[in-house]
């Protein structure tokens, strides 16, 4: 889901990996640029600091402030529900912060890339000129991506719960001891065998995790999520794609392999009880990325793992 924005940004919440140096100076160079157009700029305090100190040595003007955070780097929600928008520049790992900071809130994120792939990322840093000149104009899209729902459950009490926008694995905790598990599909039992672990993913996600496991890669707008076993000891291991209605649980058998643990987009873990059931559904509350192109998710395959075409001719093309 998609749609047109037509206003600037009045109030903008900055997020970057300040420890570094490139991150610290793409920072100053856009804190400069909004708070000149008369936006409000919005920062962390635990990334204020070292911003006034670089604007100060850098010798640039502009004003910004700075909020409370918690011990996530998160902004209360009555500071996040004033921001329009956010803008974020690292990597995918710090855009995945910024995702779980911002998520459930009106505000959508943007990324720059500063590190490798970027997949979640909208420009590079080399367009970050033109990115908060789009931006000032208002002129983005916002794209609804889909998230999914994890509910950890031991002997059917509830123990844990959290979500994810790429993907969760759970995997073995001992490196010694592969895990042994069941996987469902819908309330009836698939199949058992014993793996490194098993990832579930968003389409966002079949680019990250589950794609160096070997699963496919899913355009974004295809309603599915991917089952994707880890290094496992079975010949029914195959990478499985599901409707987003079907409800896919993983449960640990006691007794055999090693404890497991849960892994949410890389960020949040549970350590998982020795009768684990591990229950993912479709999330109830989509993760709002501000896409300024109208690039289509082919192209985007193409520049971010860098994919062979010359040679393509296209659709119409003589002989």
């Amino acid at each position: 889901m998609s749609g047109r924005e037509r206003l600037a940004p009045r109030s903008v919440l900055v997020i970057a990996h300040t420890g570094r140096e490139q991150a610290l100076q793409a920072v100053v160079s856009v804190v400069s640029a909004l708070a000149s157009a008369g936006v409000d700029v919005v920062v962390g305090e635990d990334q204020a600091q070292a911003l006034a100190a670089a604007m100060h040595y850098a010798e640039v003007t502009g004003e910004f402030r700075h909020v409370p955070v918690d011990e996530v780097g998160a902004p209360s929600p009555e500071v996040l529900h004033g921001v329009d928008l956010v803008l974020v520049l690292g990597g995918d790992g710090t855009i995945l912060r910024a995702a779980e900071i911002v998520r459930g809130t009106p505000a959508p994120l943007l990324g720059v890339n500063l590190g490798h792939v970027g997949f979640l990322a909208e420009s590079e840093l080399d367009g970050l000129a033109d990115t908060v000149e789009r931006l000032l104009a208002g002129d983005y899209d916002v794209e609804e991506r889909m998230t999914i729902d994890v509910v950890v459950l031991d002997a059917g009490r509830e123990v844990a719960r959290t979500w994810a926008l790429n993907e969760v694995a759970v995997e073995k905790a001992s490196r010694q001891r592969m895990l042994e598990i069941i996987l469902e599909v819908d309330g009836r039992p698939l199949t058992r065998f014993g793996c490194d672990g098993i990832v579930t993913a968003t389409p966002t996600g079949s680019t990250a995790y589950a794609f160096s496991a070997g699963g496919p890669v899913v355009w974004p707008e295809v309603e599915a999520m991917l089952v994707v076993p880890l290094s496992a000891h079975a010949l029914f291991a195959r990478p499985l794609l599901v409707g987003t209605s079907s409800v896919v649980a993983v449960e640990t058998v006691p007794g055999l392999g090693g404890p497991g643990v849960l892994w949410a987009d890389g960020r949040r873990s549970v350590d998982l009880p020795e009768r684990a059931r591990v229950e993912v559904r479709r999330g109830e509350v989509p993760v709002r990325l501000a896409r300024l192109s109208a690039t289509g998710f082919t192209e985007r395959l193409v520049q971010r793992f860098r994919l062979p075409v010359n040679g393509w001719r296209g659709p119409g093309a003589g002989s």
